[in-house]
């Protein structure tokens, strides 16, 4: 075990409030089990277990070990949060992280977080993220598709539309709720700075009527 994985796990087990992880254990619907530390708590703990460490390789080895091993939740919580820490956000390779986070996690709540991390790296490394969204996008993995459409919210004017498309397109007929919702997420939050993209792209393609609503929710319907 690295310095810093012990350095997290004592950080979280200290913070742990018991009489709240069975709330948390049951909204998450986890089987996994919570120690009752909230997810600003855990990320701030995480941080400050990492600070000054330069090497991207060390946080991504503790990241995974974090993951790999996690008894409770927040440790897994924990390991997401490396991957925001410079120099690993800058870092490509953590994208076969990302990766295996969310083939093996297979639930939203990581699935959204580490949507996060790739958003970082679109901004970094724009090609190579493009193509690796465009493959996930239509890969057997629900959680994998998701990521690929969210992999852009919070980008703003930063967002690449036809990237947006590419990712959407071969979804839009899927019956999974988590994807639906997710295709309607993303072209919301595009609606607030493309609002007639957004429009146009509803209008050619048949979404169905849970990504419709989500994606025209804030656009006037009488434009």
């Amino acid at each position: 075990m690295s310095d810093l994985v012990r350095d997290i796990r004592h950080g979280v087990r200290a913070a742990a409030d018991p009489p709240r992880a069975a709330g948390q254990q049951a909204y998450m619907k986890s089987a996994m089990p919570f120690l009752g530390v909230g997810v600003p708590q855990t990320r701030r703990i995480a941080r400050a277990a990492a600070k000054g460490e330069k090497d991207a390789a060390v946080l991504r080895r503790a990241a995974r070990e974090l993951w790999d091993e996690a008894a409770f939740r927040e440790e897994r919580y924990a390991a997401m949060a490396l991957l925001a820490v410079p120099p690993a956000s800058d870092d490509l390779s953590v994208t076969a992280v990302i990766e295996h986070m969310v083939r093996t996690g297979r639930w939203w709540d990581y699935t959204d977080e580490l949507s996060h991390r790739l958003a970082d790296l679109h901004d970094r490394h724009p090609e190579s993220t493009a193509k690796l969204a465009r493959s996930w996008s239509v890969d057997d993995d629900m959680w994998i598709r998701r990521i690929a459409i969210i992999s852009q919210l919070g980008r703003r004017d930063r967002v690449d539309p036809q990237l947006l498309a590419d990712v959407i397109a071969p979804n839009v007929a899927d019956r999974e709720f988590f994807i639906r919702k997710a295709i309607g997420w993303a072209l919301r939050e595009y609606a607030r700075v493309a609002p007639d993209w957004v429009r146009g792209f509803a209008d050619s393609h048949a979404l169905s009527p849970l990504s419709r609503r989500e994606a025209l929710k804030h656009l006037d319907p009488a434009r």
